[in-house]
């Protein structure tokens, strides 16, 4: 009988949700922030006044690893994008520690791309998965892009990084990545739309075979210390873990999930029906979803916190240098 005790209601999945609302809101606060910043300049201040949002740094990734990278090898804190580097530092902390914890409890791109195939789920009462030997074969798409990136990046100097991000185009980066939506190509318009009307059909598209940045905290992930862990003497084989798992791990035949792709998301855990079946734990101990919440919340504010109060966290450019480049950041060209 101890087999069948029913598990307790889960607060997982609503604590998972209510961050992933939170931290979008937060984007979106910094995207409209970011769009009055450039618009000032682009008018040549005859539009509302507002200040350059650091955190719009979280949306250039490459950047990001640039400073990271330039910062290992010299020790110099970055005088462009330094906010980026610190969300960066701290999304990788959290993966490390919280397995890929960002993608599935922060990231814009993963809560929008989860909402399209639960809404697909709630269309057609179902989601569709890819054959098994073409899942096998775009498995790879998004480590290959990875590695792509990580090569250009590491073949760069300090010096060169430095030049590069202290230039006109570095500058003006996060300026191009808006103008990249403000002003979408058919081309581009056309794979968006794809990848979108895709998601609604099969989880997490984007996120399992295109997402680079998930690749690369996948990695990290690997040595984090927690682990969903399924205890075979109370587990009744019901397989509702592995048919929830958006990343369709077979969390039913395993004793322990160690794969990149877990993102610690607990749909496992709040999915099966028997208590101590199932749990997300560190070093045989239980984490309770509220813990999970916490810590990832703790980590992103910890370190955010830091750089802020330190004074790492504002790009320190004079004014003329965005009267300069702003209004022209189209016309810059890729050194």
């Amino acid at each position: 009988m101890d087999k069948l005790k029913r598990r307790p209601k889960d607060q997982s999945q609503a604590l998972r949700r209510t961050l992933q609302i939170v931290f979008l809101l937060l984007n979106i606060g910094i995207g409209v922030q970011f769009y009055l910043f450039v618009r000032y300049y682009e008018t040549a201040g005859r539009s509302v006044h507002a200040t350059r949002p650091p955190g719009i740094e979280g949306w250039l990734p490459i950047a990001s690893l640039m400073n990271l990278k330039a910062y290992l090898a010299t020790g110099e804190l970055p005088r462009t994008h330094p906010a980026g580097m610190f969300i960066l530092i701290a999304f990788l902390l959290m993966s490390w520690l919280l397995r890929k914890s960002f993608c599935s409890w922060l990231c814009p791109i993963g809560t929008l791309s989860e909402w399209l195939w639960r809404a697909g789920r709630q269309i057609f009462k179902r989601n569709w998965e890819l054959a098994r030997w073409l899942d096998l074969t775009l498995r790879p798409l998004k480590y290959v892009l990875m590695s792509f990136f990580l090569w250009a990046v590491l073949s760069m100097s300090a010096e060169a990084i430095r030049a590069f991000l202290d230039g006109p185009y570095g500058v003006v980066a996060d300026v191009k990545m808006l103008n990249f939506f403000r002003y979408l190509s058919t081309t581009a318009a056309i794979v968006l739309a794809l990848i979108a009307i895709g998601s609604i059909f099969i989880q997490n598209l984007w996120c399992r075979y295109l997402c680079p940045y998930g690749a690369f905290l996948g990695l990290f992930s690997l040595a984090s210390p927690a682990r969903i862990k399924r205890h075979p003497a109370n587990c009744i084989d019901c397989g509702k873990c592995a048919r929830e798992c958006p990343s369709i791990l077979p969390v039913d035949k395993l004793i322990t999930i160690k794969s990149a792709e877990c993102t610690g998301c607990m749909i496992c855990v709040s999915e099966c029906p028997v208590a101590d079946a199932l749990e997300l734990s560190v070093a045989r101990r239980r984490v309770p979803a509220w813990a999970m919440a916490a810590a990832v919340t703790v980590i992103f504010i910890g370190v955010c916190g830091y750089a802020r109060y330190q004074g790492h966290w504002n790009t320190q450019l004079p004014e003329h240098v965005y009267q300069r480049y702003v209004p022209n950041a189209s016309d810059l060209e890729h050194p």
